[in-house]
């Protein structure tokens, strides 16, 4: 970590769509959270995006001189968790702690750092009764016929902000009041006063709550106003999570926190862009994801995927094809080969590299231009092996690409020259060609296959 601060850092508001200067509220600590995973399955990976990003984030913060705090919540307790758990007819615990279990095990594959804290929703019910409390007592909210509380959007004059929604093109029902939806999730066009705590019914099972608010569950989104006010304080620096989160959920949450305390709840509002496959959003309702556990049997090194993200800005939508990912591998390996090849002498970080790396990550995390630095230190031969050692592990405090956990198995440049050439060789039909290049990969005592998903390189 640097002894000093960098001199600014630009981050884009989602909340005022602008670049800004980021200013904590405590200059001594920078509170930030995550909107983490529904632990309900394998996210696929479009949602390990959102995980990279705010890793980045959080590293970029760190490396400018940031000591920060770092909040990602487990959403152990929704509708998905609960009807999941009861086609497998195991315990909402049993179920859920499965899936956390495999979430903890992609990002350390990811090479995404833990937070500081890993919070689970169902260990947090009696804060998110006191916010409910708050918002009754203030007629922001409401119990229904069937004792279940619900949020008055009319009563918050400024719901919208975020995600620039205008209340006055919603239809209301015959009662004067929006329309209330008490699922987690509903239709991203329509605003409807939305579910705080949800009364039990038979759907629920063994799932429920007896509180002050009678027996029941919490709704989705209050789960993260209790999560991480609890944890971070009334005040929040940072929240992050995916462009799909802004509405609902996230213009929710700011709605019941900012309705319960009377104070700007989040200063900077960050959120990433998706991932899409041929052109259209990832998701498991489009049955058009692959999960981690997809790139693995391909024998792709999960940090290759990471790579492939950081070569656009996190703000601009990607579009996910094999091939992409597979040359993504072959460039981080031959940074690898590069890297390797320098030495084991670590010598001094070059300060005039150091400062174009700095300058464009804090031009909101520009991490395509901070890596071109990183390929400009490894080639400059005016910069010393050793100190392009230690300049190159400086920027992988950010990076995080694991350059200082590498052993001597990575493959050589001159090996992956050659592949790349045979590759080319056989788009152009050039057989003979081919097999001359395979006999000079099978003398430096690599042995390539030729398979469905591409060239394998395996040492002899």
């Amino acid at each position: 970590m640097n002894s000093k601060k960098m001199h600014k850092i630009l981050l884009y508001n989602t909340l005022s769509r602008e670049k800004e200067v980021f200013s904590p509220i405590d200059k001594d600590e920078v509170h930030m959270y995550s909107c983490g995973p529904t632990v309900y399955n394998y996210p696929h990976i479009g949602n390990y995006r959102a995980y990279v990003f705010a890793d980045i984030l959080k590293r970029v913060l760190q490396y400018g001189g940031y000591k920060v705090k770092h909040v990602m919540n487990l959403t152990d307790i929704d509708d998905k968790t609960i009807r999941e758990s009861q086609k497998e007819k195991k315990s909402l615990k049993e179920f859920t702690e499965f899936y956390t279990q495999e979430f903890l095990k992609d990002i350390k594959s990811l090479h995404i750092e833990n937070p500081t804290k890993f919070t689970k929703a169902t260990d947090y019910t009696p804060e998110m009764v006191e916010i409910i409390k708050k918002l009754l007592d203030k007629k922001l909210a409401y119990k229904s016929e069937d004792d279940s509380v619900y949020f008055d959007i009319k009563k918050f004059k400024n719901y919208g902000k975020l995600s620039h929604l205008v209340l006055e093109n919603q239809k209301e029902n015959a009662a004067g009041r929006m329309s209330r939806i008490k699922k987690d999730e509903y239709d991203k066009e329509n605003a409807q006063d939305f579910a705080l705590w949800k009364a039990w019914d038979s759907k629920d099972g063994d799932v429920f709550w007896e509180t002050e608010l009678g027996k029941g569950r919490p709704g989705w989104h209050i789960e993260c106003s209790a999560m991480s006010m609890k944890n971070l304080g009334k005040q929040l620096d940072i929240h992050t999570g995916g462009v799909d989160n802004i509405f609902p959920h996230h213009e929710n949450e700011i709605a019941q926190s900012e309705g319960a305390t009377g104070k700007q709840f989040v200063k900077y509002w960050m959120h990433n862009e998706w991932v899409l496959v041929d052109q259209k959003k990832m998701a498991k309702s489009e049955n058009n994801f692959y999960t981690l556990r997809d790139v693995i049997e391909r024998d792709i090194d999960p940090v290759a995927y990471r790579f492939w993200l950081l070569m656009a800005n996190y703000r601009t939508r990607v579009n996910f094809v094999w091939e992409a990912l597979e040359g993504a591998e072959i460039a981080l390996k031959r940074l690898y080969g590069l890297y390797t090849a320098l030495g084991k002498k670590v010598g001094k970080i070059n300060k005039e590299s150091q400062q174009k790396f700095q300058g464009y990550l804090a031009d909101d995390l520009d991490t395509p231009r901070a890596l071109t630095i990183l390929w400009d230190v490894i080639k400059d031969e005016k910069i010393s092996d050793a100190d392009k050692k230690a300049t190159v592990l400086d920027f992988d405090k950010v990076l995080g690409l694991g350059f200082a956990d590498l052993k001597e198995k990575i493959i050589p440049e001159e090996v992956l020259k050659l592949v790349e050439e045979r590759e080319q060789a056989r788009k152009e039909k050039d057989f003979k060609k081919s097999d001359e290049l395979r006999g000079k990969i099978n003398s430096l005592g690599y042995e390539i296959k030729d398979t469905a998903e591409g060239q394998k390189i395996s040492k002899i």
